[in-house]
């Protein structure tokens, strides 16, 4: 059983998905502040980090709406850190629930993935001060390729934010680049979905796991699979993640469920 802590918060919904925000890249310090402090990085970065948080009631009537909010940590001396009750941005979805989400690392916005299709909010400013001068708003020209592609289980920028990889509940795997969304890589496979997957941080290489079958890794590149782990009888791959070693060689770890055992295996 799960003991809910002190560093908790509900906002009236729930909650499919939730992503950090690079604040740097999305809250610019005022023009006199900015020449003041030229010499000083840390007064361009607001000292208080914000998830946005995405989820809601879905299509039916039961009254739970559907929406993006962004949320400050608390400030005071709480036990343990805690988002503020009191949120920053409230964006309506209408009939349609966030399910999935990838917030661009360089703030070019936030990639939603909805049970119909794609959509990205972008950051717009204000008049106020800090940040209440944040805004999403949704941006109904880009994506247009992505409108209509049925449900993402899983959606990546790569750490530069100049890749997009999305899977789909209906074993599409299609890669981007970002933001010109050209082409890098297609997959079909319809006889799985795809959980999970990850991109290396010299955007290089992408690990994905699907419902049924190996983890593949892909070059980037040459569009080809490179490396493949097999899965064992009984097992159930579900998460993956690049990391890198001393000599900047690349680990993959997956999380594996056995029956109740669970384990990270390393490739």
């Amino acid at each position: 059983m799960v003991t809910r802590g002190g560093g908790s918060q509900s906002y009236g919904f729930p909650i499919y998905c939730a992503a950090w925000l690079p604040l740097a890249h999305i809250i610019k310090p005022d023009p006199p502040a900015a020449e003041a402090d030229a010499d000083d990085p840390s007064s361009s970065t607001p000292s208080l980090p914000m998830a946005v948080l995405g989820g809601g009631g879905g299509e039916g009537r039961s009254g739970v709406p559907n929406k993006l909010v962004v949320a400050a940590l608390a400030t005071g001396e709480e036990a343990a850190p805690a988002l503020s009750p009191d949120t920053v941005v409230e964006v309506n979805s209408e009939e349609e629930v966030p399910y999935r989400m990838a917030v661009h690392p360089r703030g070019d916005g936030v990639f939603c993935a909805f049970p119909n299709g794609c959509r990205l909010y972008r950051w717009e400013s204000q008049e106020g001060e800090g940040p209440q001068r944040l805004a999403l708003e949704p941006d109904q020209d880009a994506l247009a390729e992505l409108k209509d592609v049925g449900l993402q289980l899983a959606v990546s920028f790569s750490g530069e934010g100049s890749i997009l990889a999305i899977g789909g509940e209906d074993g599409y795997l299609r890669v981007f680049n970002w933001p010109t969304m050209g082409s890098v890589l297609t997959e079909i496979d319809t006889k799985t979905s795809i959980k999970d997957l990850t991109i290396s941080s010299d955007e290089k290489f992408l690990a994905v796991n699907r419902s049924s079958g190996p983890c593949r890794v892909w070059d980037l590149q040459s569009s080809e699979v490179v490396a493949s782990l097999p899965r064992e009888t009984g097992e159930i791959f579900g998460f993956c993640r690049f990391s890198n070693k001393a000599d900047n060689s690349h680990v993959l770890f997956i999380t594996v469920m056995e029956g109740d055992i669970k384990a990270i295996m390393e490739k």
